[in-house]
């Protein structure tokens, strides 16, 4: 007799900043509390949800919105964690040591249990996403966590435009890859090239679920944030659509790009089974013939 696998609701919370870290918090939690409400299992929240998108501009005294891991923000979302009996995947901006700071998510189970830490490997550096100044690269490589509820990996924004990053998360074992975001438009190329920009990013991470197999969930910021007392020519304007694709790509939901939202959303385990079946892309990986994909570039004699 097959034995019934576990189902995986996620509950992606996308939010507008509040502005302060303990206004952010409280709404998370009320949010996370809604979507648990709504029979999610597993709530995932967007990148550096605690604050404003910091990373607009180079300040060393935002460095003091870091916390450790375990820290208060992780207490607060392991005693929801326990409550509710629901999985948490919470965005961090990690202080490790000082000097040295990381862009990381917290994996809690069910019981509130902190199962590790996954820690942004690729860091940006663009106009208004000053990361680097920031954010040391991530040291622990791609990991799956086993939670209550399935197998869940973990990669943040900028990870989410390279491949290799979803395979070998995938090869962990990974059965979704939740992505905590924060992109949107620098308004003055909203109009001619926003459409374009948010169609590059869904596109890029639907591949990731059709080539591996997985299930694939970004869940991003929402709203206008600016420099203080700026205009709204300035800043960035996070384009929201959260959405999760199942392991064919197939958009299984999608939120708006200027309203706060939950999305709750059913991942069947069996999927995966089945597509895997018709489309064995992982059974027929050439993996003698790959060595060179860790070259910087390739020369072309």
């Amino acid at each position: 007799m097959a034995i019934p696998q576990r189902k995986m609701a996620l509950g992606l919370i996308q939010m507008a900043s509040a502005g302060s870290p303990a206004r952010n918090l409280d709404k998370a939690l009320g949010l996370a509390r809604d979507a648990a409400r709504r029979g999610a299992n597993v709530i995932g929240l967007q990148e550096l949800f605690l604050s404003d998108y910091f990373c607009q501009r180079q300040d060393a005294a935002l460095f003091d919105l870091a916390e450790p891991i375990p820290g208060p923000t992780t207490e607060a979302f392991a005693k929801l964690a326990a409550e509710l009996s629901v999985v948490a995947v919470v965005p961090v901006f990690e202080k490790r040591a000082a000097g040295v700071y990381h862009n990381s998510a917290a994996v809690l189970d069910a019981g509130g249990e902190l199962l590790g830490v996954y820690r942004k490997m690729h860091i940006p550096d663009d106009p208004l996403y000053y990361e680097k100044y920031y954010f040391t690269p991530g040291d622990l490589g791609y990991r799956a966590f086993e939670t209550r509820f399935g197998r869940i990996g973990v990669l943040i924004c900028w990870d989410q435009w390279y491949p290799e990053a979803a395979r070998l998360t995938a090869l962990r074992g990974a059965e979704v890859i939740l992505y905590p975001t924060a992109i949107g438009w620098h308004p003055a190329e909203r109009e001619k090239e926003g459409p374009s920009q948010r169609e590059a990013w869904i596109t890029a991470q639907r591949a990731h679920a059709i080539s591996s197999g997985v299930f694939i969930a970004a869940v991003n910021r929402v709203g206008h944030e600016g420099p203080p007392g700026g205009s709204r020519a300035g800043g960035l304007d996070f384009w929201g659509g959260s959405f999760v694709a199942d392991p064919f790509g197939v958009l299984l939901a999608q939120g708006s790009v200027d309203r706060e939202e939950v999305l709750v959303v059913e991942c069947d385990p069996a999927r995966i089974e089945a597509v895997r079946r018709g489309w064995p892309f992982l059974r027929d990986r050439r993996i003698d013939s790959y060595g060179p994909i860790t070259e910087r570039f390739l020369d072309r004699s």
